[in-house]
């Protein structure tokens, strides 16, 4: 049995839920004990949340559920295309984690596989995204995630400035320009703000909880909205729409 096989078999094993020891999985696998124990490390270091420890026994952790041998080839050249995605376009700790996301998956998978990870032609430059940028889709995002008002000077396209504190809800990318979408406390309103326009970013330690009628759902409702308004239209911004910063 190859290697990527039989990890592959272990995690089927493991992932019945009971504990299971060393000694079950040798005899089904048909190796020895110390290979198992050699096994579990290697799995372990690839990121399977493996428990346990030799002569007791070993499970998964709740929530694991990556059959690491059932990707076709599309779906594998879907993974490295996302994480090219992200390493271009997006900041720096997603792209990281996409990185080690790819080690992770290149870990378990057999070697045809491995080999279609590096093989795929859909590229994606990254040089179109600077790293001033990189490091405030970091912020941005992290602000997202804890609900912490973000505080900003805002630039807009007639070259007015402004300094914004808003409540961020999600990032949102048009192809060449990334958007925060935001209920903007200046305005008292939705508002969309491009981040290649924002200067002196900064998440504030003010949390905030998305209210009814100010949340996230409320914002792609009206984006929606704008959008069916604009369909049979000349859209208002070449960008996508970016409401009224």
């Amino acid at each position: 049995m190859r290697r990527a096989d039989r990890l592959f078999q272990i995690v089927q094993h493991l992932r019945k839920g009971r504990l299971v020891t060393a000694a079950e999985l040798a005899r089904c696998l048909e190796v020895s004990e110390r290979t198992v124990y050699r096994d579990m490390r290697d799995l372990a270091s690839s990121g399977v949340p493996v428990e346990g420890e030799a002569g007791v026994g070993y499970l998964l952790r709740d929530g694991y559920d990556l059959p690491p041998l059932m990707f076709t080839r599309d779906e594998v050249e879907a993974l490295v295309v996302g994480a090219r995605l992200a390493r271009a376009w997006v900041g720096g700790a997603l792209a990281d984690a996409a990185a080690r996301a790819l080690d992770k998956v290149e870990a378990v998978v057999p070697e045809a596989r491995r080999r279609e990870l590096a093989d795929s032609r859909v590229f994606v430059p990254d040089f179109s995204f600077p790293a001033p940028l990189r490091e405030r889709m970091d912020v941005l995002r992290c602000a997202i995630n804890a609900r912490r008002v973000v505080l900003f000077d805002y630039r807009r396209q007639d070259g007015t400035n402004s300094a914004r504190a808003v409540q961020p809800l999600g990032l949102f990318f048009w192809g060449r320009v990334w958007t925060l979408g935001a209920w903007c406390e200046l305005r008292g309103e939705f508002r969309s703000f491009r981040i290649d326009r924002m200067d002196s970013l900064a998440a504030l330690d003010r949390r905030f909880d998305e209210l009814p009628g100010r949340g996230l759902e409320d914002y792609l409702a009206l984006w929606r909205e704008e959008a069916c308004r604009d369909r049979d239209s000349e859209p208002a911004h070449a960008d996508g729409w970016t409401g009224k910063p």
